[in-house]
């Protein structure tokens, strides 16, 4: 598990590609000091186990599937990517519940100043806006945001110095795109509730009954 803080933006060394698999190599500085084997890393948001390490980089595997549901097959040599080890036992939970898998993509559609902050308009589908909510969580490349509103289309996010000088956000462009982790909570209620995408009713339980419940 994750909490979308980013501990350091790393660099990609090599991108090994197989038929539909690579292996990266990413180098940074912060992460090393107590990194083992078969540890879990964040990249751009997407979880993935160290294979191999030095003192200064590391190696992981990414999977067919990954490559289809994310960013991560349009990384080259000398890519910046956001990095966070997986949450210590005893960390403070500054962000939210980031699982590191990821949802799908968006593509930044309007970046705008405002000020010292920093707007960002994010396009994605219909099948990730449905988890969408305002003042809700939203992972952007591991980044665990507030969201400010949501459309049938899109939704926004604002950005501090801070954010931005700390992770890859600043390096990206209109046109540019994102891996997307919504919040997990939402896809755990609608199960429960047996609300499939289609959005009819599948379960007996109901918004009357968790009232009458006491919910």
């Amino acid at each position: 598990m994750f909490t979308g803080i980013i501990e350091e933006i790393g660099t990609i060394l090599s991108v090994r590609k197989g038929a539909r698999s690579s292996v990266l190599t990413i180098q940074g500085k912060v992460i090393f000091d107590d990194l083992r084997l078969g540890d879990s890393v964040a990249v751009n948001g997407v979880c993935l186990t160290v294979t191999g390490f030095t003192s200064n980089s590391f190696t992981a595997d990414v999977m067919s599937e990954t490559l289809s549901r994310s960013s991560l097959g349009n990384l080259k040599t000398g890519s910046h990517v956001n990095l966070e080890r997986a949450m210590a036992a005893n960390g403070r939970f500054g962000g939210h519940i980031v699982s590191g898998h990821i949802d799908g993509t968006g593509t930044i559609s309007k970046i705008q100043k405002d000020d010292n902050a920093i707007w960002y308009t994010v396009k994605a589908t219909e099948t990730l806006l449905r988890y969408i909510v305002e003042k809700g969580s939203i992972a952007i490349d591991g980044i665990s945001l507030t969201v400010a509103d949501v459309t049938a289309e899109s939704f926004r996010v604002s950005i501090i110095p801070h954010t931005a000088k700390a992770t890859i956000l600043s390096d990206k462009t209109v046109g540019g795109i994102v891996n997307l982790e919504n919040d997990v909570i939402g896809k755990y209620v609608e199960k429960l509730i047996g609300t499939g995408q289609n959005g009819r009713q599948q379960s007996n339980i109901t918004k009357e009954f968790l009232f009458k419940a006491g919910y």
